[in-house]
């Protein structure tokens, strides 16, 4: 996996049920590395932290490989690295391969994936349809949010390096699978009670469905 372009986001507002809102979803590539803090990345807008930044989300990352797929979907949007609100779009990340709690080397940082992407009503605003917060589940391909273990640069071009692999755990594609299923694989479940790598009360919702 390989860094292709690193993107921040400018506040950008809008009008949601008659009340003005923010959002940090309408990211830019950068034309300089950006430092990964521990909860953010630094000059990066998050409008709202109760499902942006923190521990768990820290930064996100989705794959280059999949916007050809998006692309043809919505040609008529304009297209840049960062559409899909990622702070990193990375060359060859495979979310079958990715386990949660995995550790990565990038740059400067040391990073953890930790969970996927579930889209919100501020995704359907960007691509200007409702269609796609569906569209995205079905494709299964979310990205993922990674915790930042150490503060550091990171930059086009920067690849990443395996550090530890979490044998027990699951893929970041079969945990997305696992949080919208009807019927959800308990095997899989039980998997990810321990696993730290994800904020406790999302454990605890699903420990209830065993």
């Amino acid at each position: 996996m390989k860094i292709t372009s690193t993107n921040i986001a400018k506040p950008h507002t809008f009008i949601w049920n008659g009340k003005e809102e923010k959002t940090g979803i309408y990211k830019k590539p950068t034309s300089a590395p950006i430092f990964l803090e521990k909860e953010a990345v630094k000059g990066d807008e998050i409008s709202d932290r109760k499902v942006h930044g923190g521990e768990f989300k820290a930064c996100y990352l989705f794959s280059t490989d999949h916007y050809p797929y998006w692309k043809s979907k919505y040609p008529d949007l304009e297209w840049t690295y960062g559409m899909l609100g990622e702070n990193l779009t990375v060359e060859g990340l495979n979310e079958k391969e990715l386990s949660i709690g995995d550790i990565y080397k990038v740059g400067d940082a040391i990073i953890q994936i930790t969970q996927p992407r579930e889209p919100c009503y501020k995704f359907a605003l960007k691509f200007e349809s409702q269609n796609v917060l569906n569209e995205f589940i079905a494709h299964g391909y979310p990205g993922t949010y990674v915790r930042v273990i150490k503060e550091g640069m990171v930059a086009p071009g920067d690849a990443f390096e395996l550090i530890e692999h979490v044998k027990d755990s699951i893929s970041t594609y079969d945990f997305f699978q696992l949080l919208y299923a009807e019927n959800k694989n308990k095997d899989h479940i039980k998997s990810v009670l321990n696993n730290e790598a994800l904020p406790l009360r999302k454990r605890k919702r699903l420990e209830r469905f065993l």
